[in-house]
């Protein structure tokens, strides 16, 4: 049993079964053993890699998206722009160098970096050297004014609880230490669900089933929009996830870039749950701002030039560079990998225009889905 495990061992012996976002929250920020605070868990090496760093191409579009979109808001000087989880900063090393396309923008913008972990922040510095940043412990903390939010695979590692359906309503699932084995299990509280925690579509699901509510991230969103109703700008969302509510266990581990048990190896092993892109649309727009999309990734990456861009530079690389170029945008867009899994969906003020790539509408109907 590791010093993590351990400790949560502890907690639940004092204070009884510990809700799936305590534990998630224990599991990837404990100040000493959390996963993302002791570190670097990205790359061929980690546990898991990330769209920036398959291939430039993708930081790149992202950059001119939020010059443009700086446009779009008239242009306003500063201009914070800002990443949620920034992991080794490879994104926003890539998005500066193709905004000093439009020297305006990159002479407005000042880059905030939102990250907790000491160890990817020195991965951060050195990437970005040559840059001013600041970095913040929450987006709380950025300075007033407008700003340009990109958050990249942030909301799927926000905790998330769970619920599930039994023959007397909906019971909370927690993680209980079972002594006999030693090791961490699945309960359920004793208590049904408070009012209105469950949408009331899902008064009829069969028993058993799951539902997943993240109030931390619905509560993100909701301020994310606040500011930016209120300052301009705007933030965009990339994230697997699915279009609508609805039912289905997502929670999962990933360790050495295989699945993995998510009650072992505590703080050794990435934790997330499938983002729910509705909710946060449906927060964001409570808060009076517009929210567009999602969309899948690979028709986001498509419509800003995804291929065009890698093929440019394919014809100015060495034959192994351009494959590797070509390969990775492809993966990026494939429709029967990250294009579908991953969403893409942007935050804006009520009266601006529809952001680039994200002009299309996507199944945005209200409902539930079921899994």
């Amino acid at each position: 049993m590791n010093p993590l495990e351990t400790i949560l061992r502890d907690t639940i012996r004092q204070t009884g079964p510990i809700p799936v976002s305590d534990f998630m929250a224990i599991a990837l920020g404990h100040p000493e053993h959390g996963y993302y605070r002791k570190a670097d868990p990205l790359g061929r090496v980690g546990d898991f890699i990330t769209a920036p760093e398959i291939s430039q191409v993708f930081g790149e579009l992202i950059g001119l998206w939020a010059a443009v979109v700086w446009q779009q808001a008239g242009s306003p000087s500063p201009v914070r722009l800002v990443e949620l989880g920034p992991g080794r900063g490879t994104l926003m090393a890539d998005a500066l160098r193709a905004a000093m396309g439009v020297p305006k923008f990159s002479s407005a913008v000042e880059v905030h970096l939102v990250e907790t972990s000491p160890v990817l922040r020195d991965r951060q510095r050195e990437a970005l050297d040559g840059h001013t940043v600041t970095w913040h412990e929450s987006p709380n903390l950025v300075p007033d004014g407008p700003a340009i939010f990109i958050a990249n695979e942030f909301f799927d590692a926000l905790p998330a609880d769970q619920y599930v359906r039994t023959g007397d309503g909906w019971n909370e699932r927690r993680i209980d230490f079972d002594e006999s084995s030693g090791g961490f299990v699945f309960v359920l509280s004793e208590e049904t669900a408070e009012p209105g925690t469950i949408p009331l579509d899902l008064d009829d699901a069969p028993v058993d089933s799951i539902f997943e509510h993240s109030p931390i991230r619905d509560a993100t969103a909701l301020r994310l929009a606040q500011r930016i109703a209120a300052n301009g700008g705007a933030a965009l969302v990339i994230d697997y996830g699915h279009f609508l509510s609805g039912l289905g266990d997502t929670l999962q581990a990933v360790r050495d870039h295989r699945p993995h048990d998510p009650l072992s190896d505590i703080g050794d092993a990435d934790l997330t749950t499938h983002v729910d892109f509705a909710a946060l649309s449906r927060a964001a727009n409570g808060a009076g701002a517009r929210t567009w999309g999602p969309v899948p990734q690979g028709a986001f990456l498509a419509a800003l030039g995804a291929e065009q861009r890698a093929e440019a530079l394919a014809a100015q690389a060495t034959a192994r560079q351009a494959s590797t170029l070509v390969s990775g945008v492809r993966r990026l867009i494939a429709a029967d990998g990250m294009g579908t899994l991953f969403k893409v969906m942007a935050i804006t003020p009520a009266g601006a225009p529809a952001p680039p790539g994200l002009e299309t509408v996507w199944r945005t109907e209200p409902g539930l889905r079921h899994e």
